[in-house]
């Protein structure tokens, strides 16, 4: 009986726990969603549930006349997609190379890594500013895409690292009597195993371009090549905080590719994140 009782309390404090997760996190979402539905500009008398709803705010952003926001929207796609592609590729080539190979300098690369891990790309903003204008990459999408995609290798190197070590070598070795070079193995043996963490990296990777602001406020002038998290500000920033609903709903947009690729790739997450520091 007293088992029972001890299991029945158990599983009750779990699900009190879960439930006041939820809450924790659904809370937000729905005060933005709720917000971005209020009539009016201003977020002092938005509610959670609208009484009279609108969408005339997203109306609004799909405007070229009265807003910029597909162009932020297809900037900060193109900078997300192309440093997606280049971070796994590197990734993947720097983290099979450490895994199956034995060189000098090895064990100190990846002591490298582990360190580079602690600094986040912000802390060397003024070398990133002063390495883009020396280059004449200030204004540019393509000094972000380099910045993010260097600023993604070390972390995702280590964890995916990890990841092929647990593959078993004696694939490799089983492919390479067979005639296979170095190459064919990494890319019809071991990649197709690794789909796992190669989905976790291209999550992460695809979201940092939407959630940064700091290197993309710094490095782009121009209006027209403003990510979404630079013009958004700019649009409440400048109209001096009038435009929060309509802030609001540009922030519900961003979710959308973000959920699409959360869920295209969701069957994978769990054993990518779950194996990905297993070995080292």
């Amino acid at each position: 009986m007293k088992r029972n009782r001890g299991k029945t309390l158990q599983l009750t404090l779990s699900y009190l726990v879960i439930a006041v997760m939820c809450v924790i996190i659904l809370y937000p979402i729905l005060w933005i969603v709720g917000s971005s539905l209020n009539p009016g500009n201003s977020l002092s008398g938005s509610s959670m549930i609208p009484s009279n709803a609108t969408f005339k705010h997203y109306q609004e952003l799909f405007n070229p006349a009265e807003s910029d926001y597909l162009i932020w929207y297809w900037n900060t796609m193109k900078i997300c997609i192309l440093t997606m592609v280049l971070s796994v590729a590197l990734v993947c080539l720097t983290a099979y190379s450490f895994s199956r190979f034995r060189f000098v300098g090895r064990k100190n690369g990846l002591m490298t890594f582990l360190i580079l891990q602690m600094i986040p790309n912000f802390a060397a903003l003024i070398a990133i500013y002063a390495l883009a204008n020396l280059t004449g990459l200030i204004d540019t999408h393509l000094s972000l895409i380099l910045v993010y995609t260097g600023g993604a290798i070390p972390m995702n190197t280590y964890l995916m690292k990890g990841y092929l070590d647990t593959i078993p070598r004696e694939l490799d070795e089983s492919a390479r009597m067979d005639g296979a070079g170095n190459f064919r193995i990494f890319w019809q043996i071991v990649m197709p195993l690794a789909k796992p963490m190669i989905a976790v990296i291209s999550l992460f990777t695809f979201i940092t371009p939407f959630t940064d602001f700091i290197l993309a406020r710094i490095l782009l002038r121009s209006d027209e090549k403003l990510t979404l998290a630079v013009g958004l500000y700019e649009m409440i920033s400048d109209q001096f905080g009038n435009e929060f609903t309509l802030f609001a709903a540009g922030s519900v947009l961003i979710a959308v590719p973000i959920s699409i690729l959360f869920l295209s790739l969701q069957k994978y997450f769990v054993s990518g994140l779950t194996a990905g520091g297993t070995k080292g």
